[in-house]
């Protein structure tokens, strides 16, 4: 399954978020069923970030949650995200295009 949570953060506060975004996903990282991070910023709207999370399923992801260095480093931060539904289940296989 993966995760999909966007932020709204100002361009001359993104280093600083940067800084706490890698803080966050050092401590998800090392959560049992964690497969991948990704994070972007919109081209067409500076000030709109993704991150994306890969779990192994949504128990992994929940659960990874919980441990206290994860509810200090990684909650208060993914607390900012625009208030939408965030976790996602795969409908397709992943693509990759034929060459």
């Amino acid at each position: 399954m993966f995760v999909v949570i966007r932020f709204r953060v100002g361009e001359s506060a993104q280093a600083e978020f940067a800084v706490r975004l890698q803080a966050a996903l050092d401590v998800l990282g090392k959560q049992k069923g964690f497969v991948a991070a990704r994070a972007g910023r919109n081209v067409d709207d500076p000030e709109l970030l993704a991150l994306t999370l890969e779990w192994e399923n949504i128990g992994s992801y929940r659960r990874a949650l919980s441990p206290y260095e994860v509810k200090l480093a990684a909650v208060p931060l993914l607390s900012e995200a625009i208030d939408e539904p965030t976790a996602y289940e795969e409908l397709l296989p992943e693509y990759l295009p034929q060459h």
